[in-house]
């Protein structure tokens, strides 16, 4: 089952916990509900508790409140912030969510319940199971404490318990275990989808790093000595070019940022572009057509400068006579639309096909692959990249970034 349906399904659950939470007569925080509705017959009313889509509306908006904070992770400070939603969610007096070792956030009546809620833990933190513990058993010993009965439940992550969901009952009323399993799973989930965005998180600051190793030694030799070439014959020139080359690298080589401007990203092309150029002499042509509407959208970091190398050393390079490389980038309404286009000697349709879906060899095509990727990472499936090409025909390879998406700034 993937975490998707894992956490779906533990939302159904959790509704149904709640229904069933309410359908005992308790409320969302654990008091009786004395609410009436009058017969449509219109007689005396009837106690009853509502249409069940009223319930479930208020399970849903309770869960919402509480997944951003769990997707921080089962930690302290985001424990804290989820915890008072929880205890909502399981009709509980009070609730505690702890770790492995110690409570990480209690929500309810009289605070001091570490030691309780820590000894309650201790049963589904050694088995990975629910347990009920009666009114002696979870007793916090506390002076005119009236919680009572306790419900602890695993909290579950990649099959190991991470930590657990203790949920205490007032003296005189008693939990239903069902409700807090329900909540435990739903919060097992959101803990799972946390992990996914740290395994995310590496995997881009890993393909960054991938990035950077593809900026090849070659071309380091290559522009240092066409530099060096021109110290005795044009040595103005050999010092703008070093100059250039310096500032490539720092952008290049700068510590980590997974996002970008489009004019930062466009100052290090056009760098990189004036390096090949004193390289390629007069056989490389190359143009920037920039809308400045763009130049301040948001865009992945080096996601220009491997299509660019891409274009020079697979297009213009196996080229006889002159090549010329094409970047522009567009004011298309709600997007940016960016492109890297050359006329060298193009590309089957079908190796493309292959090098996009990995098939083609671990280092095939890495710098189409990984730009492909983050930008679907960053803005979503409908945005990797457009490639049009044919063998003899030259390659245009296609960005579409939108100009504003939640979350998206620059680092």
């Amino acid at each position: 089952m993937t975490i998707a349906v894992a956490v779906a399904a533990g939302l159904i659950g959790l509704v149904l916990g709640m229904l069933i939470t309410r359908g005992a007569g308790r409320g969302p925080a654990g008091r009786t509900d004395h609410r009436s509705t009058p017969s449509s017959g219109g007689g005396s009313g009837r106690a009853h508790l509502g249409p069940p889509g009223g319930v479930a509306s208020d399970a849903l908006h309770v869960a919402s409140l509480a997944a951003p904070a769990l997707r921080a992770g089962l930690r302290p400070e985001p424990a804290r912030r989820a915890v008072r939603h929880l205890r909502i969610l399981t009709g509980a007096a009070g609730l505690a969510l702890t770790g492995t070792e110690r409570v990480l956030a209690w929500d309810g009546w009289h605070s001091g319940h570490a030691a309780a809620a820590m000894a309650a833990a201790r049963f589904p933190l050694r088995d990975g199971r629910t347990h009920v513990l009666s009114a002696e058993e979870a007793a916090c010993r506390q002076p005119g404490c009236r919680l009572g009965t306790a419900v602890a439940a695993p909290l579950v992550v990649d099959g190991a318990t991470v930590g657990s969901l203790v949920a205490f009952a007032d003296g005189r009323e008693r939990l239903r275990q069902r409700s807090v399993m329900e909540v435990a799973r739903w919060v097992s989930g959101q803990l799972e989808l946390a992990e996914l965005d740290d395994s995310r998180a590496r995997l881009a600051e890993a393909e960054l790093r991938a990035m950077r190793l593809q900026i090849s030694p070659h071309f380091v030799y290559n522009c240092l000595t066409t530099i060096a070439s021109f110290v005795r014959t044009d040595p103005e020139r050999a010092r703008d070019l070093l100059i250039d080359f310096a500032g490539f690298a720092r952008y290049a080589f700068r510590c980590s940022r997974d996002l970008t401007t489009l004019a930062d990203e466009l100052r290090s092309v056009d760098r990189y572009l004036v390096l090949e150029r004193a390289r390629f002499g007069d056989r490389l042509q190359f143009s920037l057509q920039v809308a400045p509407e763009v130049l301040s959208v948001t865009v992945p970091y080096l996601s220009l400068q491997p299509l660019v190398e891409n274009a020079i050393r697979h297009g213009v390079q196996g080229k006889s006579g002159t090549g010329r490389v094409t970047v522009v980038a567009a004011d298309a309404g709600a997007e940016a639309h960016i492109s890297v286009e050359d006329d060298g000697v193009g590309m089957d349709p079908g190796h493309l096909r292959s090098v996009l879906s990995g098939d083609s060899g671990p280092n095939a095509g890495i710098g189409l692959v990984n730009v492909d990727e983050r930008l679907r990472q960053v803005y979503g499936e409908g945005h990797g990249l457009i490639v049009e090409t044919a063998l003899g025909a030259g390659t245009k390879v296609l960005l579409r970034v939108p100009k504003y998406h939640p979350g998206v700034v620059p680092g």
